[in-house]
């Protein structure tokens, strides 16, 4: 695909990956038609994993190095194989394949090429080609199939492998797809019947010998990189046999040309697919509802670092058009990007000869591989929209097949070994589990409540009320305080050691009580006369705070009355008879202005005040001074009694 500059070719190690899927794309709509041979919509979907055996030990089967890169199992689909410590010899196979499918048809002139032109190659027809994104309108939407698997799920742990066996993953792909990689894969991947020959002293094998395969080396023996080396020799031949086995499946109906032109052009495409990291390419050819619909399927490998969360962000900010989704599959932490994507159908291969453009659905998944440095790569791609859920149903279980293996030892990157991350052992729940049940995740949440503790000490708080100092942390508002001498000058500052750490504040006393009411005055003529300075205080009449003379709040947290609270008259009181104090109530208060009492009881702390009578009646409206007295009563009626008046 056509990348971004921050997503460039060069820096998108999976764009190589994304140019095999457009190719193939083009490839089946280019070769595909009424004549090919489909599968019924069935064959993609009926199968599940969970109904055979060995769905969920993939790795006890004999695949490679003892056996092939992927085979089929009935009922099942086919199982394959990648490995990071399996890189193949890197031998070019193309030229050799395309000769050995052009001699089993008898020669021709293949789809878009001249007869007489020489070597067939890729070149010629255009390919490969680079597709582009499409604009965000023509976006598939994020299946049901696919949003599933953003739910919590049971996880996998990777299996163990011997030591040098590296990292390497396994998945079952659905049955349906035509695979265009050979089963053995490249050369140097697996252990074929065919063994290498024997080497001289100097590297080179001997002239005219043959291997296994009747074919003799007349060139005086190569290296491996040659393509003489009977392995690579065995592997042209394998993957020569297969493109023709895949072609008479999809053009059984038809006659040996368009065989030919399939086999011939695919076979052009062996290094490009190699070079890639392809592990698996294949086409997908079905009939749904009386109606054709094709879809290509690659699986590949690379090398990546980053995360699978800084990977996903990444792909989120690049690629814009794009939905990215992290899910959780039994492997692990997975990447899924849904996308549009164009690419153009060359000239050469299309039936008119005309060059055209094709729109495609696409979905790409990003799985890392335990050992922190190796992304596996499964994209879909299909140009019948109408069919996307079938296929994202059939790609959801691909990646719910995935199983990793690994013997324990990071990537390295550039000669530095990765970290590699740490294995999934928990799955991810769709509601955030106890403390308990997931261990590692104590203290990123103590680290987390650090910082939000710490963010919450360094915030100013914003209080309403009259704004004041605040205190260090160790400074005791109720500690005594030394006795400041009154000389009416300010004393000269302490030294720097013996100034005591804050603002200076006055400190209340310990018997300070800030819910007094020392500054509400008394009823008028109730107000005492202010004491002499000096003079002791006046004890408390309930006995319940203890009170000095003192100056206003030290805090500045509570303000001074500013006058009495009691609310004015109203502009016409009623008329209220003066009630007659009770006789034990008058003789207490006769007794209590009686001289010497105060100092019989001597100096008492507070302030003096009247204790009410037990009748006392707070709602009484005694403070109210009546009407004028030439304004006379109102009556009911004349000779009526007085209404009685239910508050005095």
């Amino acid at each position: 695909m056509t990348q971004d500059v921050q997503f460039s070719v060069e820096a998108n190690p999976f764009a190589a990956a994304e140019q095999v899927c457009a190719t193939l794309g083009t490839l089946t709509d280019a070769l595909f038609d009424e004549r090919t041979s489909r599968h019924p919509a069935a064959s993609l979907s009926a199968p599940r994993a969970a109904e055979h055996p060995a769905a969920e030990t993939l790795f006890g089967l004999p695949l490679a190095p003892n056996g092939p890169v992927h085979t089929a199992l009935d009922r099942l689909g086919t199982v394959t194989t990648a490995g990071t410590a399996r890189p193949g010899t890197g031998a070019r196979l193309t030229d050799r394949v395309v000769t050995a499918l052009q001699a089993r048809y008898g020669g021709g002139a293949v789809r878009g090429a001249i007869a007489d032109r020489g070597t067939t190659s890729a070149a010629l027809f255009q390919l490969p080609v680079t597709g582009e994104f499409a604009d965000a309108k023509l976006r598939p939407p994020f299946a049901p199939a696919l949003a599933a698997l953003a739910a919590g799920q049971q996880t996998r742990q990777p299996v163990e492998l011997p030591t040098g066996a590296g990292a390497e993953v396994r998945l079952v792909v659905p049955p349906g797809f035509h695979a265009l990689t050979s089963p053995g894969g490249p050369p140097g991947v697996s252990a074929r019947a065919v063994p290498p020959l024997p080497a001289l002293p100097d590297g080179t094998h001997r002239p005219g010998d043959t291997d296994r395969t009747g074919s003799t080396d007349r060139t005086g023996g190569t290296d491996r990189t040659g393509g003489t080396d009977p392995a690579t020799v065995a592997a042209a031949d394998e993957l020569a046999r297969h493109l023709a086995e895949v072609a008479e499946e999809l053009f059984s109906a038809t006659g040996p040309e368009p065989r030919r032109d399939f086999a011939v052009i695919s076979a052009t495409l062996a290094d490009l697919i190699r070079d890639a990291g392809v592990v698996y390419a294949g086409v997908c050819a079905l009939e749904l509802d009386d109606r054709t619909s094709d879809a290509a399927l690659v699986v590949s490998l690379a090398r990546h670092p980053l995360p699978i969360t800084a990977l996903a962000t990444e792909l989120a900010t690049v690629r814009r058009h794009a939905e990215v989704w992290t899910v959780l599959l039994p492997a692990g932490p997975a990447a899924v990007l849904v996308e549009g994507r164009t690419a153009p159908v060359p000239g050469p291969l299309a039936a008119d000869g005309q060059r055209r453009w094709v729109v495609t659905s696409a979905v790409q998944a990003f799985v890392p591989l335990p050992d922190g440095g190796t992304v596996l790569c499964a994209q879909l791609s299909t140009a019948r929209p109408e069919d996307w859920e079938l296929y994202t149903e059939a790609f959801a279980e691909l990646l719910k097949s995935v199983q990793f293996g690994w013997d324990g030892v990071p990537a390295a990157m550039n000669g530095v070994p990765v970290q590699a991350p740490a294995p999934v052992r928990t799955p991810a729940p769709a509601q955030a589990p106890a403390p308990a049940q997931v261990p590692d995740q104590a203290p990123a949440a103590a680290a987390v409540a650090a910082a939000v503790e710490k963010e919450a000490e360094e915030k100013p708080v914003h209080l309403r009320g009259t704004p004041v100092r605040v205190p260090p942390a160790d400074f005791n508002p109720f500690a005594p305080v030394a006795e400041v001498p009154s000389s009416g000058a300010e004393d000269t500052a302490p030294d720097a050691e013996d100034r005591p750490k804050g603002t200076p504040v006055m400190v209340p006393p310990a018997d300070f009580n800030p819910f007094s009411m020392e500054g509400i005055p008394d009823a008028p003529g109730d107000v005492p006369a202010a004491r002499p300075a000096g003079a002791a205080p006046v004890a408390d009449p309930f006995g319940t705070t203890v009170t000095t003379e003192q100056k206003a709040d030290p805090f500045g947290t509570t303000l001074p009355s500013q006058g009495p609270a009691v609310p004015p008259p109203p502009s016409t009181p009623p008329v209220v008879p003066a009630q007659a104090p009770p006789v034990a109530v008058e003789a207490a208060a006769q007794e209590s202005e009686q001289p010497g009492d105060e100092e019989e009881a001597g100096p008492r702390k507070g302030t003096p005040v009247m204790v009410p009578p037990p009748d006392f009646n707070p709602f009484s409206m005694e403070g109210i001074p009546a009407l004028p007295t030439d304004e006379p009563e109102p009556v009911a009626a004349v000779g009526a009694e007085p209404e009685n008046r239910p508050f005095g």
